[in-house]
């Protein structure tokens, strides 16, 4: 019997045994279950600065964990040998919600504050980040959220006040860019007002060549972001080629400054990254 994975809006519709867009969710005996659920590819210790997140504990560190999967399609990706990888492709050990938790406490004395979840799409496995979480919460750890944000209100309210800080990916700010990744703007614009009700959220933007770098685009973007809330920090991001997008020049660091300014006319923080 197909059962309908209520995570994202692709609504994969699945047979038993079979795997959604994501490659992280599968149908197992009529119910939808995360098949990543604590087997990561990556851990370290990152700066907070990485995540990116300039005004959240800023010059602290925090163990960065990823598995595999993510349910959008983005032909520019940085981590797509996890991110666009399968259960059966990926390289992973099985790490418990209380190992990782007790993994994060050993390294407080190294100024580790909590847990970054991040790498590949980490909400595609939501209810690992949810149960680690809630044990970070006890031991008084920070949890962070790096995401896409293309996920629906409902299921994420389980874990929203259970995350301290959230980086959410503003791919775009046309719903054209949205369709040629899979996506959904306004999912993503509805997970970030919803994130700011009780988290740190800061936002990135890779900036394209040709594809998302229109000044207006920005203009748009930035009012948004600003009417949630103008201390929002924004990072607008130098692109290099990667991936699919091999045959793209790197975006000119003008023009990502130029686009910064442009933002800074609505926010109060604005950061160029990659530069």
């Amino acid at each position: 019997m197909k059962i309908t994975c209520g995570v994202c809006p692709h609504l994969c519709s699945l047979d038993e045994h079979q795997t959604g867009l994501c490659r992280a969710r599968s149908n197992e005996e009529g119910k939808i279950i995360p098949i990543n659920y604590g087997l990561l590819t990556s851990i370290a210790l990152d700066p907070i600065e990485k995540k990116p997140l300039m005004r959240f504990n800023p010059g602290s560190k925090i163990l960065s964990v990823g598995s595999f999967g993510c349910n959008l399609k983005c032909q520019f990706c940085q981590n797509h040998e996890i991110s666009m990888s399968s259960k059966e492709k990926s390289n992973t050990r099985y790490v418990s919600p209380e190992d990782l938790v007790m993994a994060a406490v050993d390294l407080i004395p190294r100024k580790n504050i909590g847990i970054a979840y991040t790498y590949n799409e980490p909400l595609v496995g939501y209810e690992y980040v949810r149960d680690c979480s809630k044990l970070a919460k006890e031991k008084g750890l920070k949890n962070v959220v790096v995401t896409n944000g293309c996920f629906l209100r409902e299921p994420m309210k389980e874990i929203m006040p259970l995350i301290d800080a959230f980086n959410i990916d503003l791919k775009g700010f046309t719903n054209e860019f949205y369709k040629k990744i899979g996506g959904d703007l306004e999912t993503v614009k509805d997970f970030i007002a919803l994130a700011a009700e009780s988290s740190h959220v800061e936002v990135t933007t890779l900036i394209i060549p040709d594809e998302n770098d229109r000044v207006e685009e920005i203009e748009s973007l930035s009012k948004f972001i600003a009417s949630i809330n103008v201390n929002i920090p924004l990072h607008i991001s130098r692109f290099f080629p990667c991936y699919k997008m091999q045959d793209k020049s790197p975006t000119e660091v003008k023009k990502v400054y130029r686009l910064a300014d442009i933002a800074r006319k609505k926010l109060k923080y604005v950061y160029e990254g990659n530069c």
